[in-house]
C-alpha cells in the first residue's frame, strides 16, 4: 500500500497499534477487511491534512463521533474540514466515526476505545442516556475533553455545546406556521429522529408550547422515531396519519423530508406549510421545487469552529474570550438560498423538470 507517512502517524490517525498497521501495509494475512479499510482511510485523511503540516503549531488529534444520517454527517465533515486551515495556532487532525444509527453500547465502546488509545478531544453527537453520560465522564477523568455538537448532553461532564439554539428554533418554527396558517384549523405533523436526542427534544417542547399559545386549535400528530432515515420515517408517518387527519402543516426536526412528503402524498395529504432543518442537498432541492416552505438553517462551519476553539481553550491554546459563540437561527426560503449553497448543490436537472417526491 503506497504512502508517504511514518507508520506511527498512520497508527495515530487510524487509532490502531503499530504492529497492526505494519501487517496491513505489508499485505500480510489474517487482517480483517474492516482494519484494512481503517488504515486506507487514515492515509487518505493524512493526505487531506498534509498541507497543514507545514504550519507551525501544536498538533491536535480530535475524534468526531456522530450518529446521524449520512447526508448530515457529510455536512458536518465538510464544515469541519473547511475550518481546519484557520484553526491557528493548532494543527487539527480529525478522526471520524460517523454512522446512520448507533446503539448505546456502540457509542460507549467507541468512547471507551478513544479513552484507551488517547485523544486531545472528542466532538460528540449522540443520545442523552445515562450510559453515554457515564462514558463522557470516563473521558473527562482521563483528561480528554468532550464537546457535544448539534444535540446536547447537558448533565454530562462535557466542556461545551456547539450548535443551534434549539429552544429558539422550535419557537421560530411555531411562529412561522402560525403566520402561514392564520386561523386555519387542522393537524400539524411533527417528526423527530429520536426523542433521546436532546436537541430535537428541546425543539419539540419549545414548538409545542409556542404553537399552543399562538393557535390552540391546531392539533399535533407525532411521527417521531425514524432516525431521519427515509424508509423508517415514511413508515412512521403512514402509521401516524389516519383517515380522520387533515395535515395542514409539518415541522420536521430530524430530516427525512423526501420520505415525509412521499408518505403524505400516498395518503392524499397536501400540507400548506412545511418547515424543515438544515441545508442539505435534499432540502435545497425541495426548497427550489416549492415543496418546503422554509428551512431553519445554522452555520455549521461556525459551530465546528466554536467546538474546536473550546478544545483549544481546554489545552490553553486560546483564551476564553477567543471561543466563538454558536450559530443562531436563520430562516431560509426559496427566495434566499445562500449562493454558496446553490453553488455546492448546483442541480443537474434540465430546466423545468421537477424532482419527484
Amino acid at each position: 500500500m503506497a504512502h508517504r507517512f511514518l507508520m506511527k502517524e498512520i497508527a495515530l490517525q487510524a487509532g490502531l497499534g503499530l504492529a497492526t498497521v505494519d501487517r496491513v501495509l505489508n499485505g500480510r494475512e489474517h487482517v480483517r477487511e474492516h482494519t484494512r479499510q481503517r488504515v486506507q482511510h487514515a492515509i487518505k485523511e493524512l493526505e487531506k491534512q498534509q498541507f497543514q503540516l507545514s504550519t507551525s503549531g501544536r498538533k491536535v488529534v480530535v475524534d468526531v463521533v456522530v450518529e446521524a444520517p449520512q447526508r448530515f454527517s457529510d455536512e458536518i465533515r465538510e464544515a469541519l474540514e473547511s475550518e481546519l486551515p484557520g484553526l491557528h495556532p493548532a494543527v487539527f487532525r480529525p478522526r471520524f466515526l460517523m454512522q446512520d444509527t448507533m446503539t448505546t453500547a456502540e457509542v460507549v465502546d467507541a468512547l471507551s476505545a478513544i479513552g484507551r488509545r488517547g485523544s486531545h478531544g472528542v466532538l460528540l453527537k449522540a443520545r442523552d442516556v445515562p450510559e453515554i453520560v457515564a462514558a463522557v465522564s470516563g473521558l473527562q477523568q482521563r483528561g480528554i475533553p468532550v464537546v457535544t455538537i448539534f444535540t446536547d448532553i447537558p448533565q454530562s461532564s462535557r466542556i461545551a455545546y456547539a450548535g443551534l439554539d434549539n429552544h429558539m428554533a422550535g419557537a421560530t418554527a411555531a411562529y412561522l406556521i402560525g403566520q402561514w396558517l392564520g386561523r386555519r384549523e387542522g393537524d400539524v405533523l411533527v417528526t423527530m429522529s429520536s426523542e433521546r436526542f436532546r436537541g430535537e427534544e428541546e425543539r419539540g417542547a419549545s414548538f409545542r408550547d409556542e404553537l399552543t399559545r399562538r393557535n390552540p386549535k391546531l392539533r399535533l400528530v407525532d411521527a417521531s422515531g425514524g432516525h431521519g432515515l427515509d424508509r423508517e420515517t415514511e413508515k412512521r408517518v403512514k402509521r401516524a396519519v389516519d383517515a380522520d387527519r387533515k395535515i395542514v402543516a409539518v415541522y420536521s426536526m430530524g430530516g427525512g423530508n423526501v420520505a415525509i412528503l412521499r408518505a403524505l402524498g400516498a395518503l392524499g395529504q397536501a400540507p400548506k406549510c412545511f418547515i424543515g432543518h438544515d441545508l442539505d442537498k435534499d432540502n435545497v432541492d425541495l426548497l427550489r421545487d416549492g415543496k418546503l416552505s422554509a428551512v431553519l438553517h445554522h452555520d455549521l462551519r461556525q459551530d465546528m469552529r466554536s467546538a474546536c476553539h473550546s478544545i483549544m481553550h481546554f489545552h490553553k491554546l486560546l483564551p476564553a474570550s477567543a471561543v466563538d459563540l454558536s450559530s443562531s437561527v436563520v430562516v431560509i426560503t426559496p427566495t434566499n438560498i445562500p449562493q454558496t449553497v446553490e453553488h455546492r448543490f448546483a442541480s443537474v436537472r434540465p430546466a423545468g423538470v421537477t424532482q419527484s417526491t
